[in-house]
């Protein structure tokens, strides 16, 4: 009677660690499948790798698969340490996007000075066959874009 009272009490224990263990993987698990239908994208600099940008894509589309509805967030990060008397510059980001014709429109800028920190953004577009970013380098008070990085395609409709 004492062994099955000991063995029921160590499988209990037993259960309570292996539930308490898995408590993260579980909250991992969640939190991914949160974000299956999103892509991340990034990191994306400028071509002096003062200003980075990163973040997530999510593109759903409409029952008949001929319209879509883009979703980005992300965030802009300034790297660049020096003050604008030393010729420091604030992080800019821009995106494009094309529609089912191909044309490129402009859907999407933010510029941030805050050295170190970052700053959130998001934004959404409908019927894109593609979105592209580039991240740059502005003055504080300017809006000369400088030390530009190249285009980069976060999304396009051929990959699906």
């Amino acid at each position: 009677m004492i062994k099955q009272i000991a063995t029921g009490v160590l499988a209990a224990a037993a259960t309570a660690a292996l539930a308490l263990s898995m408590s993260p993987a579980a909250s991992a698990t969640t939190a991914s499948a949160a974000h299956r239908d999103s892509d991340s994208w990034g990191p994306v600099f400028s071509r002096d790798h003062l200003a980075k940008a990163d973040g997530w894509i999510n593109v759903d589309w409409d029952e008949d698969q001929e319209s879509n509805t883009v979703d980005v967030r992300g965030r802009l990060f300034d790297l660049d340490d020096r003050d604008s008397d030393e010729g420091g510059k604030c992080a800019y980001v821009k995106f494009e996007s094309s529609d089912f014709d191909h044309d490129w429109s402009p859907v999407y800028s933010r510029k941030y000075c805050g050295f170190p920190g970052f700053k959130r953004f998001s934004f959404h577009t409908e019927d894109s066959s593609s979105v592209r970013v580039k991240v740059c380098q502005v003055g504080e008070h300017g809006s000369y874009q400088t030390k530009c990085g190249r285009w980069e395609y976060i999304y396009t409709a051929e990959d699906e």
